[in-house]
């Protein structure tokens, strides 16, 4: 978890400094397809994550209580399925904005 930390710590400060170093730089050369897929690439990293999280749980949960499985896969996929709209939500922002 500490890696993880490290590495979008490090994305990060490359984003902010894509801004300054964009406007530093020469008309034609541009970062920001780099800015883009740095950012694509951390709303997937993150919805991977929260989505293994969920299904993780869930199968842990359904195996102690076999009786309850129906219940809890149907909340995994509303959690999953709402996850995955805030991960397309965000791909279209970065995909706009930048």
């Amino acid at each position: 978890m500490a890696n993880l930390f490290r590495i979008a710590s490090a994305c990060l400060a490359l984003l902010l400094i894509n801004s300054t170093a964009s406007a530093q730089e020469a008309a034609g050369m541009s970062l920001d397809a780099v800015g883009k897929g740095i950012g694509a690439g951390l709303v997937i990293l993150g919805a991977g994550l929260g989505i293994g999280k969920i299904g993780g749980m869930a199968v842990e949960a359904m195996s102690r209580q076999p009786e309850a499985a129906g219940g809890i896969q149907t909340g995994m996929i509303i959690a999953a399925a709402l996850i995955e709209g805030a991960t397309f939500f965000a791909l279209i922002l970065i995909g706009f904005l930048m």
